[in-house]
């Protein structure tokens, strides 16, 4: 039997990944939140306007226990917002980052922003970040001033080291819907 050609692609995997891995360690460190946020038109929230919108939970692991309670794993997180509407905008109009005791840690929009049709936005909780601890989330809140589509909010959590790496997803869940007065 020949295993050579196995072999040889088994090896040439190993070596890719490793150089990738290398490669991304070596990439200039961005600030978290400026890149998506840059493209995303602030508005001005005319509330007579608003005809939906929800509020959303979506839980953040920043660490994760492996065999005992004395070791765990850092992580960073990464709470993605995605409008899966394909004609219409919706607004976000706040993003908080709150602690295992439910403690707000962290209000990352400071006015409204505008998601564009399919657009997407993310906003990040660094690997060294331990503020929100085992039991963080973000609270989210939207609004479109038409019908739309439900979006999509979840938190993706990585950490990756040397040649290994973990990384999960959690979805977030409607906890509230926006009653507009009419």
């Amino acid at each position: 039997m020949k295993l050579y050609p196995y072999l040889y692609s088994a090896i040439a995997s190993l070596l890719l990944t490793a150089c990738t891995l290398q490669d991304a360690q070596k990439l200039p460190q961005l600030d978290s939140n400026q890149v998506s946020q840059k493209q995303l038109k602030v508005v001005n929230l005319d509330k007579t306007k608003i005809l939906m919108g929800q509020t959303i939970y979506v839980p953040v692991y920043s660490h994760i226990y492996f065999e005992n309670k004395k070791q765990a794993i850092d992580l960073s997180a990464t709470l993605s917002v995605r409008n899966t509407d394909i004609d219409n905008s919706i607004i976000i109009t706040s993003v908080r980052y709150y602690d295992t005791n439910g403690k707000l840690v962290r209000q990352y929009l400071e006015n409204p922003i505008e998601l564009g049709s399919l657009a997407s936005t993310d906003f990040v909780v660094e690997r060294s970040d331990k503020s929100g601890g085992l039991g963080a989330n973000f609270i989210v809140e939207w609004v479109a001033e038409k019908e739309v589509s439900q979006p999509v909010f979840e938190t993706v959590m990585i950490s990756a080291s040397s040649a290994q790496g973990i990384s999960f997803v959690s979805n977030g869940r409607v906890i509230k819907n926006l009653s507009p007065k009419k």
